[in-house]
């Protein structure tokens, strides 16, 4: 894990890997073979999140711990990859004896697409992210149907969430970066949870005020982790709560940001943030089967 991590040309490598489709079950997923060919796209692709675990031995190789405590991931997906498809991340190099710090990060293929761009930080960095930094334009109410009556400022169904030991075993049996740190214990104490998990356990879900559902196969767009006063520990009660901050469209989508945050439910501190993107595909949802007539 740690063994083929090189640096190159100003940046930090980390080994090749085949991330596997633990999602392709899903039938009426993007994950799904059959479901993704059906709106266009090669075959069933691995959740851009999957990736996000890519990152973890850089930032114990250029920070030890103080990425999981303080430290933020963002990344914008910019091609999808399919099961054991090979994939690595690097991260720029920061500048020598810089404590509080962002640089720009991504994950690619041999080949050299790029699979996702952005930024990750240490500390107290005061540049913008790069999801942050995005600027998101609101459709028009009439503009939406697969999200319809949704908007931003919608607060989203909160959840109280604990992270069980037995949920990251689960995850170990696939991860490609299986830090020992998810394995029982870690400096922190208990297990702490990988920045895929992370996801997981800020993920809220909004519905629509008619409670149809969406009718749309859709795909992550985007995700951004930040540990505030981290890391996630398994065992802890927390309290995961969030709100939409766009709701928009483009010509093949319609998609919605929200962000999140997890607290401590004893405490109430602060531990995590996020901030995610979800896009679900006009082909083939019921919503838009004018379209094709």
């Amino acid at each position: 894990m740690f063994e083929d991590i090189v640096i190159k040309d100003g940046r930090m490598y980390g080994g090749w890997r085949r991330p596997i489709n633990t999602a392709m079950g899903a039938r009426t997923s993007i994950h799904n073979d059959e479901t993704a060919r059906s709106v266009g796209m090669r075959g069933g692709t691995i959740p851009g999140t999957v990736h996000l675990n890519l990152f973890a031995p850089l930032f114990v190789k250029l920070w030890g711990q103080r990425w999981f405590e303080r430290g933020s991931l963002s990344m914008f997906y910019t091609y999808a990859t399919l099961d054991r498809e090979e994939v690595r991340a690097f991260v720029v190099l920061p500048p020598e004896g810089a404590k509080d710090v962002q640089v720009e990060a991504g994950v690619e293929t041999p080949d050299g697409r790029t699979v996702a761009q952005g930024t990750v930080s240490v500390g107290d960095a005061k540049d913008v992210s790069y999801l942050q930094g995005l600027e998101l334009a609101n459709a028009k109410p009439e503009e939406l149907r697969i999200l319809a009556g949704l908007k931003a400022g919608d607060e989203l169904p909160s959840r109280d969430v604990i992270v069980t030991q037995e949920t990251i075993d689960r995850g170990l049996q696939t991860i490609t970066e299986p830090l020992d740190w998810y394995k029982g214990s870690s400096p922190w104490g208990p297990s702490i949870v990988n920045p895929s998990a992370m996801y997981g356990a800020m993920m809220l879900t909004p519905t629509r005020p008619d409670g149809k559902p969406f009718n749309a196969v859709g795909f992550f767009g985007a995700t951004e982790v930040r540990n505030v006063n981290g890391p996630i520990k398994v065992g802890v009660p927390y309290h995961a709560k969030g709100k939409l901050v766009c709701v928009g469209t483009s010509s093949r989508t319609e998609y919605y940001w929200y962000d999140s945050y997890l607290e401590e439910t004893d405490s109430g501190k602060r531990v995590a943030e996020m901030r995610k993107m979800l896009r679900y595909m006009k082909a083939g949802s019921p919503y838009y089967q004018d379209a094709k007539e």
